[in-house]
């Protein structure tokens, strides 16, 4: 891309912005009242023999202070768009928020679980339009938005489209700068980087996506991490994720957001899914450096004016062996855990996909017979010495750590084979 047009590009997404902030500054007391009336001949009610073309999905605990102007919002998209639609509320508050919402005309369902992931797939399996929209309902997302996410979606034929609050506006107090500036990035960097997802915003919670999509995702989380999820799945399932910029408000009411455990939630989920960056990898580099470690000491190779001994050796064993450790850690993980991102090294895809418990036994017990034939020379040494200390040598260090290899390989193969049934 050129200077000139990437010039253009951002200006015209910095012009976008600005018209977002001018078509965001509206009178909300219109909202209070219930919002546009002439969209309430479009809702649908979970009788109704017609099927709604829209579904707008918002979860609910104790938002009493801003549903009010989120329906109305949302009602003023329906509207212009002129389709039917209904608006659903995923409630478990203890305020007034149900009582609110059906009076404006959403439906209202209580999951039996608790949790934010759950509260959204409660609300998706009952509806039906053949677009969802998701998002929060403590007014830091602006439902009249949603005729232009959705001709965003259908212009770019994707599956989802996300609104970025950080290709966006944040507005002063909408986000802490803890989330804005270290939290947020860090978290979209990290599914980039193990899912490709190439998303700017990875959390942002204002989304719509087509009926076919949702079903296509297989969505299991139940906690704050279901974000994060529909991602991933949606990555793994070569779905079409694009984005717009979107301006992010103030929230009214208490902040239900756990910064910390929240976070660690997403970081916990997005590893334990990507056992390749978890285990595989590490385990690789682990490996790999212990013995190369391992072979300039035994070599006794000089790198400049230093040259590596016993010590090194040692360390380059202890590498070697834990590398192999985590290594299988990944394989295991794999094999029992069906993560949304397979390992795709090529170590890792041919022991899970076409390595026998026998062939892997076989290996481990050659390797091991190697190393404990050197060791039982040593042995003999030992006695016929009269039980004398024996000199400690390189050749030791390499046939102790072939047992320990060769063992776990052996124990590895046959659990690898009760796992795997």
């Amino acid at each position: 891309m050129s200077t000139k047009e990437s010039e253009q590009q951002h200006s015209s997404a910095t012009e976008l912005t600005q018209q977002l902030l001018d078509d965001s500054e509206t009178d909300t007391s219109r909202y209070e009242r219930g919002g546009d009336r002439e969209a309430d001949d479009l809702l649908l009610g979970p009788d109704s023999e017609q099927t709604p073309a829209l579904s707008i999905v918002m979860p609910t605990l104790n938002e009493e202070a801003g549903i009010a102007e989120c329906i109305g919002r949302a009602k003023t998209a329906i509207n212009d768009l002129g389709m039917t639609a209904e608006i659903l509320l995923s409630d478990s508050s203890t305020d007034r928020t149900p009582e609110i919402g059906r009076e404006l005309g959403a439906l209202v369902y209580e999951p039996d679980q608790p949790g934010y992931g759950y509260a959204y797939r409660y609300a998706f399996d009952s509806a039906r339009g053949d677009y969802i929209v998701m998002g929060d309902a403590d007014t830091t997302y602006d439902f009249e938005q949603i005729p232009r996410l959705l001709a965003h979606l259908q212009e770019q034929d994707a599956d989802i489209v996300m609104g970025s609050r950080l290709e966006g506006e944040i507005k002063p107090g909408a986000m802490p700068s803890l989330h804005q500036y270290v939290g947020n990035p860090l978290l979209t960097k990290f599914l980039n980087a193990f899912y490709g997802a190439g998303v700017s915003d990875a959390h942002s919670g204002f989304r719509i996506f087509t009926r076919d999509a949702y079903e296509t995702m297989d969505l299991e989380t139940t906690g704050m991490e279901f974000a994060s999820e529909m991602i991933m799945e949606a990555g793994a399932q070569d779905l079409d994720i694009v984005e717009t910029p979107i301006v992010y408000h103030e929230r009214e009411g208490e902040e239900t957001l756990d910064s910390f455990s929240d976070g660690w939630r997403h970081v916990r989920f997005m590893l334990v899914n990507a056992p390749g960056y978890l285990f595989s990898v590490p385990g690789l580099l682990l490996g790999l450096a212990g013995l190369a470690v391992m072979g300039i000491a035994y070599t006794g190779v000089s790198m400049g004016n230093v040259t590596l001994g016993t010590h090194s050796m040692i360390a380059g064993s202890l590498l070697t062996i834990v590398g192999y450790q985590i290594g299988s850690l990944g394989v295991f993980a794999t094999v029992t855990s069906d993560p949304i991102q397979k390992p795709t090294d090529p170590i890792t895809e041919r022991v899970t996909t076409s390595l026998s418990l026998e062939h892997g036994a076989t290996a481990g017990l050659m390797l091991f017979g190697v190393g404990s034939l050197y060791a039982a020379a040593l042995v003999y040494q030992w006695v016929t010495s009269g039980f004398a200390s024996l000199e400690f040598t390189l050749n030791s260090l390499i046939a102790f750590t072939a047992i320990i290899i060769g063992l776990q390989t052996v124990f590895s193969s046959f659990f690898l084979s009760a796992i795997n049934r």
